[in-house]
């Protein structure tokens, strides 16, 4: 790849990445971790990245935070001050003090992880609580913060019987569908149980790794078009 060669490598590729694929793109979801990893300059790479895309469309940050409210309070403003993210996924497990800082700005908002797709997340996810799940308590909750309609489940495609689940209880908030692909996903199955209300299917390497060689652009493109087109065809 032409990339390997530049100052900035990360920031090259996704450079070529957005300019490919940012006219049929719903948004961008960077994941955090993988720019963390490289340190310093990883985070300047994602900094980068977020001001090249520069509100072409929005950009989810994947970070996953969730930790007691003065922190929550710094991870906030590190994604949407700093980093200039839109929107950043959030860990509930500590409650509402844990994302309420995500949610302190109606111009920006956040993602609550709900179900998951891992395999192992049934282990915490569906322990019964009142007689119902706790994603689904998740997604009860999640309802009830949404005064400022900023507030979106996360629901990974590995599991669309539960992504129904969820949308009868979160009829009006988006759901970010992540898990098709590599994980093994059901692109209409997910597309279909999420119908009926807004929704965003994820696919990361299935498009950005859709070639290795110098057209990598222009395969995340055709890559990109054709997961648009048949989330269409089955929503």
């Amino acid at each position: 790849m032409p990339v390997r060669t530049e100052s900035d490598p990360v920031f090259a590729f996704n450079q070529a990445i957005i300019d490919a694929t940012a006219d049929v793109a719903a948004a961008f979801k960077p994941n955090s971790a993988f720019y963390e990893a490289l340190g310093v300059r990883g985070w300047e790479s994602l900094a980068r990245t977020i001001d090249y895309i520069g509100g072409r469309v929005p950009v989810i940050l994947d970070a996953k935070r969730g930790d007691i409210d003065s922190t929550a309070v710094a991870y906030a403003e590190a994604a949407f001050g700093v980093l200039k993210a839109d929107a950043c996924t959030v860990n509930a497990y500590l409650g509402l003090d844990s994302v309420a800082p995500f949610l302190a700005d109606p111009e920006h908002g956040a993602f609550v992880l709900c179900r998951t797709s891992n395999g192992s997340a049934p282990f915490l996810q569906d322990v019964a609580i009142d007689g119902e799940p706790l994603y689904l308590r998740v997604a009860r909750a999640a309802v009830s913060w949404n005064a400022a309609r900023n507030v979106g489940l996360v629901t990974g495609a590995t599991y669309p019987e539960e992504i129904a689940r969820v949308r009868a209880v979160a009829t009006n908030l988006p759901l970010l569908v992540p898990g098709v692909g590599a994980q093994g996903g059901d692109i209409v199955a997910a597309a279909t149980a999420a119908a009926g209300g807004p929704f965003v299917i994820n696919s990361s390497r299935g498009i950005i790794f859709a070639s290795s060689d110098n057209d990598f652009a222009a395969a995340a493109r055709a890559a990109a078009v054709a997961l648009r087109d048949r989330i269409a065809s089955a929503a």
